[in-house]
């Protein structure tokens, strides 16, 4: 990172008053079943755009297209356990405005609500961390984190003001209770530029703009699975702009070709031209030249044509 960057993630976390931050976040593993296990580590395990077996550009928007949607769940239940003043308050709407900016900024505004409201399902589904950080910030100290913007250097781009003031309008309306009915319960999304392998697994709900959504299958996707309660405690993991510093350039084992000796002897000129001395560069035609092609051409117009006889496959006449 130069130090400019460095620079403006200084001031993007001074403008933006932020209560005291944490260095980690500490919360009990979720209650998972089994039948579940496998998929779950399948979507925390690869990012959609980054894992090996994801498909990108138009065979992702193919096969996105060619997965059909499941039917509705139904709305997801209003979000209001966070009292409207107060740190959790501040931090809690500090990170879903993060999500909703980095991940969606140039989506529509019903795109954006659905980001945060993936965030909320989240929080209260048995599968995720039961705080708005615990989920937005989930593995944000691994290479692979749920939201990528946490882990991938994004927060060291200053937010532009206009952008930024919407998001967070989105996400306090979010936090008083606002739902996004067309996404329903989904937890999962990705962009329709790549085709996760864990999306045929999971139930594809709705797209809206670049963003298609996603809910658990079965029963655990279903409202009534929905159990988890909000367990307060907001903490917002502090930012280490050293971790995406540029990697410095490999030395190689060996020396530049500028750097080689010179080998050969002061008057040996080697084909090389010195244009300090009047030289100019003068090569003629291979038709005016003489010897051994001039030679093969005049061979090759003498020669009579080469025929092939149909009964006995031999060649006839006079070969150059």
């Amino acid at each position: 990172m130069t130090t400019a960057a460095f620079a403006a993630t200084v001031l993007w976390h001074h403008d933006q008053p932020q209560p005291a931050i944490q260095a980690k976040i500490v919360e009990a593993a979720p209650a998972i079943p089994r039948q579940y296990l496998a998929l779950v580590q399948m979507t925390e395990q690869a990012a959609p755009a980054a894992e090996g077996g994801a498909l990108e550009g138009d065979r992702a928007r193919e096969e996105n297209q060619r997965l059909g949607f499941s039917g509705a769940t139904g709305a997801a239940k209003p979000f209001r356990a966070i009292a409207a003043a107060g740190e959790d308050h501040d931090r809690a709407l500090q990170c879903l405005t993060q999500a909703v900016y980095y991940e969606a900024a140039r989506e529509p505004e019903s795109g954006q609500r659905a980001v945060a409201q993936v965030v909320l399902n989240r929080v209260r589904h048995p599968a995720f961390a039961k705080t708005v950080c615990g989920v937005v910030y989930q593995r944000f100290d691994a290479s692979v984190c749920q939201f990528s913007f946490v882990c991938d250097g994004s927060l060291a781009r200053r937010p532009l003001p206009d952008l930024w003031s919407r998001a967070k309008r989105i996400a306090a309306d979010a936090l008083t209770g606002r739902v996004e009915k067309e996404v329903g319960t989904a937890t999962h999304y990705h962009a329709d530029y790549v085709f996760p392998r864990w999306a045929p697994h999971l139930a594809k709900l709705a797209q809206i703009g670049a963003h298609i959504f996603y809910r658990w299958p079965g029963g655990w996707g279903m409202p009534g699975a929905f159990t988890g309660r909000y367990a307060g405690g907001e903490h917002i993991p502090a930012f280490d702009p050293s971790r995406f510093a540029r990697a410095a350039e490999p030395a190689i084992d060996y020396p530049p070709v500028a750097a080689l000796p010179e080998r050969r002897a002061a008057n040996d000129v080697g084909g090389r031209m010195d244009p300090t001395k009047g030289w100019k560069l003068s090569i003629p035609d291979p038709q005016a030249s003489g010897g051994a092609l001039s030679d093969m051409l005049a061979r090759q117009q003498k020669a009579a044509p080469v025929t092939l006889a149909a009964d006995d496959h031999h060649l006839q006449g006079v070969q150059p």
